[in-house]
Formats: C-alpha cells, structure tokens, sequence
C-alpha cells in the first residue's frame, strides 16, 4: 500500500509544516511507503517565477483590452476593471523581479538586508496581485484563497476548479498528478490545516480523480474536521464532493486503519473517525477515539520533502512537544481537531523532546525549530529548558505561551540559556472584564510581569490581541492598545486581530451569555462556514470602531511590523531567524527608518483608458452594501441573489483618460478629455 501526502495551498512558503511530517513519520513507523509532497511551496514556486509572471501581464492586457472595448461596464465588471487596473503597474515589473525576490529570501546575506528583504517581499506581494487580479474575483496571499462565493456550494467549488479559474491548475496537471501516477500511489491525502486550503484541496482532489480515477482520495486535518463533524446526511455526502472519504480528528491511526481496511478489501464504514458515503444516509461516519497518545508517536519525518525550496535562508523545523491545551477554557476558541474548545492536553517525555530535536538537527543541518502546538504548559517548557542545556544541545527555538505567574524572571533566563529567541503570549486584551468574559486565567498584572521577564533575560516577547469580543467597548478596545504602547521597550513585536465567531466556540454554544440576541448562518451557504451574530445593543459606535483603527495604525509606527509570514509577523520563521541574528529588538530599532520596498527594475508606463478608474472605486462601496443586504437583510447567499442586486446598480460609461502606471503604486489619472474649445475638438 502506497500513500502520497500532499500539503496544499495556500500556506507559509519559508518552512515546512508539521501535519505532513508527523502522519508520515507515523505511517513509515508501521511499514506504509509514503510519498510526501508540500504542494504548497512547490506550487508557489512554479507559480512566481518570470515566465509564469509574464504570462500573466499578458493575460491581463488583453482582458483589460476587452473590458475596454465594452460601450459599458456592468458593476461585476466594474470591479474587475479596477482589479486589473491597479494590478497593471506591477504586472510589468514582477516578471522581472521575481526571480531575483525569492533568491533574496533565500540568501544567507540578503536576507539580513532591510532594504533588499523589503524589495523582495514588496515583489512577491506584488506578484499575488496580479495572479489574484487576473483571476478575478479571487483574492490569494500566502494564508488565503477567498472568492465572494467560494465555499458556498459544490457546484461554486467546481466551478472554481476549472483551470481559467484556478491558478495552481497547471501545476497539478504537469508535475503532481504524473508524480502521483509514477509513484502508483493507491491512496492520496489531502492535509487541510487552515481554512485557505480548503479550495486548493477541492480544485486538487477533483483533478488527481479525473485524472487517477483508481486513486482512493481522502483528505484530513482540522480544516476537514471542523467542516464536516457538524454535518450530516446528504449535507455531508454533497460536502465530501470529488473526495471518497475524509479522516476526522486526529489522523496517525485513522489514516493507516483506513490504509489497511483498503488493502485488505474491508468495508469502510467500519473504521472509525472516516467519513464514507452510504447508500441510505448519504454519508456517515463512526465516532472513535480521536486523540493519538503522543508519548507514543515518533518524531515527525521530512525525508522527501523539498526542504531547499523553502523562502529562507536556514530551515526551520516544527516540532511539537505538546498537543492540545493545557488551560481548555478560553471561551472564544475552537482550535485544531476538537469538537468543541480545545483537544485534551497531552506532552512528549523531556528526554524524548530533547532526543527528536537533536536527531532532526543533525539529519537535516539546522538548529532552528518552531515548537508547534496549541500551548505547551510552562513548568514543561522550563523541564525540557533544562534537560536542553543539561544534554549541550546548540539549538534556537521559539513557541506559543500562556502567560504564567510560573514563568518568572530566574526561569526565562533558562529558556534563553536553552535557545529560545522567542515567546509569542496569548495577551487577548488588556481590559480586566473582557478577559473575564474570556476566562483567560492571566490577569493584566500578571501578562505584563512574564514580558518584562522574558524581555529581561533577552526573549523575545510577542503580543497575541485582538478586539471586538462581544461586549467590549471602546474605552476597553483602547485599554488594550495602550498596554502595548506602555510596553514598547519590551514587546519585540504584537498583532491585533479582530473577533470572529466559530462554530465550537464557548460564545456560540452559550451566546446568551455574551450579550448576543441571535447566532445565524444563511441560506445558501452549503458547507455552513459562516457564522454571524446579532448583538443585544452595539457595542461600539462606527465612529468609536474608526478611531481604534486609527490609533492601532499611530501605534504599529513604533515597530516594523508585517502581514504574515513575513518577518515582523508574530511566530513566522523569518522573525526567527531575525531574532536569532539581531537579538529581540530588530523591529523596534528598524521603525525609525522606512525600508527601500520598490520593485527593482520597475519603471513607469502611461496608458489610455476609456473608462476612468476613480469612477469605478464607487463600485467597491456598491459591492460592500450588496454583501451586508444579502448577510444581514436577507441571509441568503447565491450567484442568482447576488446578480440580481448587481443587475439593479447604474453601469459606468466611457469617460476617456490618460493614466500612469507604476509598480507599487495606485493608478494616477494625469488627464482626462479635453474640453470642447480645444483646437484639435471634434465640430
């Protein structure tokens, strides 16, 4: 039996992660030859590179041109015009940067260059752009893969996974789907860590099958699992789609049980935690123990992953001491492969962290490794600190932490002796009653205590936050952005995100609880992803929410802070191996000063359009009220809603104009029509 594991996009392209190691480790363990493959970088890669790039540019002159031509433009095509207009200026310069952008990432000089690290990020966002505005309307990064309709049904799903729409198509078709039938794979794994593959996953699985059509095609991990163990029936029949089964929970033992049920010709519907089809239900699974005993699992195994083609100049390796969560009770989490909250917390032996760590080093020559779990308790963290340093081992890590009054000064100087660079603390908010409501167990007094510790003993200290969470109002909104400002000397870096309400949640299973009068999902939306809520009362004013943004963006000038997974993102490898370089001030001392981020080689074309680009932004506006008519108006969601209301919006007409276009940079009209008593006007 044979098993190809593939990783797809979209993801973090500078390191490896850990669900493909792990079932792989597992799987090779217990006498299964496996095929691993991280579609994700591979495909990013054949994606961004010069060829590819000016495919593109082409592409998307002659769509322009053919919008162009129109006697209108209908609102849907409104948004593309604009899409491909502000796109224009970067799509003739990345072919030519693009190449030199990922040699920068992965240069061991370079890469430590604030000017030429800044360039080549600049590049590589650039080139997602254009690959994004020439298969409008999708919108692609390295952590998404969003269109308006997207995973609302499975005919949208289908739809998306044509190849004109789909921009890892050819990709699949030339490389991975004749590497799979090479390595005559019996069953292929689809790994779906986060919500941004789920597409990619779909679009893959319906061409491994046409195309391998004797291939069993399964897919996995918390992506999966969160998606389908709330459905069931025909629901879930429709949602497996192009997929002949799918594993819930956590995979190590589901996957081999399902690889030995189908080499032996047994029933799938005997093994438990898979989902199969049933000819009376339409789909079902058998409800097992979902969670492995991980002192009894093997170190994750990345033979045969490409690890040189990563966008870093050192590898970094996940590893994951722990699983699960040691607190559990945070009210707003759903994490990982749990049906509500959390998994249950369960740990490696010490000496069996120390061991896996130092054999991964020395197989793969690193000493670089990001601790990978949901939160590790941090009287292990210190236990596995000390059985570090007392085995000699030269290794740099870095982990996600509660904060603990355990975690005191004496003790972080432990971690950094045993090469931590650095901490990322689930701070949530600084308000004492909103981190009430979260149960977060962390008061203020004490969060602020384990940064100064860790800053102290020259730990990186790194802020998780975020606001919105119900109720909260913006008096405590700025509570929390002025215990950052308070402590810029030492956090290293922080993010705030906003509040979003998931399916497993304490607050959704409870919203009562939360000041919300209604929790709904809406017609339409097939594999139930979104979730929506109606306040009791508002909590903040538009006005109030305004003025938050505008003091987070004041604040975020005291660092150089990026978007994920560049460096100066919490707990990417880049920031990593920036700490490891410069200590755990770079991103503050580097504020001071604004990097070069132009795209080299850039230069500046001028073009005329008959349509006029600033009177095309007022469709995004049209396209925002469209959504929250159809969200929370009407609760339904559709291609046949949707055009019904784009239908009944005013088409914009030509309005000739002459405008410049430069990479980095919005289109800038420099003229329009001339008036009538010029000496060249038509009589």
């Amino acid at each position: 039996m044979r098993i190809a594991l593939v990783y797809p996009p979209t993801c973090d392209p500078t390191a490896p992660y850990l669900a493909v190691p792990m079932l792989t480790g597992f799987l090779r363990a217990n006498g299964v030859e496996v095929l691993p493959v991280d579609a994700n970088v591979e495909a990013f890669d054949a994606l961004l590179t010069p060829e590819r790039m000016a495919g593109l540019r082409d592409r998307l002159e002659a769509r322009l041109g053919e919008l162009d031509r129109r006697p209108a433009l209908a609102h849907t095509d409104q948004l593309e015009y604009l899409a491909l207009a502000r796109a224009r200026g970067d799509a003739h310069a990345v072919p030519e940067a693009v190449d030199l952008a990922k040699a920068t990432l992965r240069s061991p000089d370079a890469f430590y260059d604030p000017d030429a690290y800044a360039r080549a990020v600049a590049t590589l966002d650039a080139a997602l752009g254009v690959v994004s505005a020439t298969h409008h309307p999708l919108k692609l990064d390295f952590t998404a893969y969003r269109t308006p309709f997207g995973l609302t049904s499975m005919d949208e799903i289908a739809r998306s996974s044509r190849p004109e729409h789909d921009p890892f198509d050819a990709w699949v078709q030339q490389t991975l789907v004749p590497r799979l039938r090479d390595a005559r794979a019996d069953i292929v794994g689809l790994s779906v860590c986060f919500p941004g593959q789920l597409q990619p996953a779909y679009a893959f699985a319906h061409k491994i099958k046409q195309a391998l059509p004797g291939a069993h095609v399964t897919c996995g991990g918390p992506g999966v699992t969160q998606l389908l163990l709330r459905l069931s029936g025909e629901r879930l029949a429709r949602a497996l789609g192009p997929f002949d089964s799918a594993c819930l929970f956590e995979g190590e033992h589901t996957l081999l049980a399902l690889a030995r049920a189908l080499d032996e010709g047994r029933p799938l519907r005997d093994v438990p935690n898979v989902v199969v089809r049933d000819r009376l239900m339409g789909a079902r699974w058998t409800s097992g123990h979902g969670m492995e005993d991980l002192k009894a699992l093997p170190a994750p195994d990345f033979d045969g992953l490409p690890l040189d083609a990563y966008l870093a100049p050192a590898l970094v390796l996940p590893y994951d001491p722990t699983r699960g969560c040691y607190w559990g009770k945070c009210t707003f989490c759903h994490y990982g492969l749990a049906e509500v909250g959390t998994a249950a917390y369960r740990e490696r032996a010490v000496e069996t962290i120390v061991a896996h760590l130092a054999a991964l080093g020395a197989r793969h020559g690193t000493r670089h490794f990001y601790l990978s779990q949901d939160s590790v308790a941090p009287k292990t963290l210190v236990k596995m600190a000390q059985a570090i340093l007392d085995a000699g081992l030269d290794v740099r890590w870095a982990t996600d932490l509660k904060p603990e009054k355990y975690l005191t000064r004496e003790r972080a100087d432990v971690l950094r002796r045993a090469g931590a660079v650095a901490c990322a603390l689930g701070v949530e908010s600084a308000s004492p009653r909103v981190l009430g409501l979260i149960d977060k167990g962390a008061p203020v007094e004490v969060v602020s205590d384990v940064i100064d510790h860790l800053a102290s003993a020259g730990v990186a200290a790194e802020a998780m936050c975020f606001t919105d969470f119900p109720t909260e109002t913006h008096a405590e909104a700025v509570e929390t952005l002025d215990f950052l400002r308070a402590r810029r000397e030492a956090l290293a870096v922080y993010i705030v995100g906003e509040f979003g309400l998931t399916h497993g949640s304490l607050v959704a299973q409870t919203p009562e609880r939360f000041g919300i009068d209604e929790v709904f999902a809406i017609e339409g939306d097939e594999l139930g992803l979104g979730l929506f809520f109606v306040p009791r009362e508002p909590w903040k004013t538009d006005a109030e929410r305004a003025d938050v943004d505008t003091r987070l963006s004041d604040l975020s000038r005291g660092w150089t802070l990026r978007s994920y997974p560049w460096a100066g993102a919490v707990s990417t490898a880049h920031t990593i191996l920036q700490y490891d370089r410069f200590g755990p001030g770079v991103f503050r001392d580097r504020a001071a000063r604004r990097p070069d981020d132009s795209i080299p080689g850039a230069s500046t074309i001028e073009r005329g359009l008959r349509f006029d680009p600033r009177a095309a932004e007022h469709a995004e506006a049209r396209e925002a009220e469209i959504w929250a008519t159809l969200v929370h108006e009407e609760r339904r969601v559709g291609r046949d809603a949707y055009e019904r209301l784009a239908r009944s919006l005013p088409p914009l007409r030509p309005r000739p104009v002459r405008v410049r276009f430069v990479a980095g940079a919005a289109p800038a009209v420099t003229s329009g029509r001339r008036p009538s008593h010029a000496t060249s006007a038509a009589r």
